[in-house]
């Protein structure tokens, strides 16, 4: 009998579900290496627009994976940084990249 594997008790399911889709692994990889303002993060991943950018933001600041810090100057500054829980994923970029580097070229 075959054993099937309920998508909701999944643990891939449930970490997916926190850092999944497009753009939100490659945010944390680029504030992996430096806390980051909004622009810098831009600037890093070109293709994604400000709106989309600002919506994975929210999302994984909603998810503890990033803090964000808003300064009271003007021009407002606003950092980006991993939280510890964020830090915990550093292994698991480092060993994509080196996947990738590996069997992708």
């Amino acid at each position: 009998m075959e054993n099937k594997l309920d998508h909701a008790d999944c643990p891939v399911t449930a970490a997916i579900s926190l850092f999944g889709g497009r753009w939100k692994l490659i945010i944390l990889y680029v504030l992996s290496k430096n806390t980051r303002r909004f622009g810098e993060i831009q600037v890093r991943v070109p293709s994604i627009s400000k709106k989309v950018l600002t919506e994975q933001l929210r999302e994984l600041e909603a998810d503890g994976l990033i803090s964000r810090k808003q300064y009271k100057e003007l021009p407002p500054r606003v950092e980006y940084a991993l939280t510890d829980f964020g830090k915990s994923l550093c292994p698991l970029l480092i060993d994509i990249a080196a996947w990738k580097r590996k069997n992708i070229g």
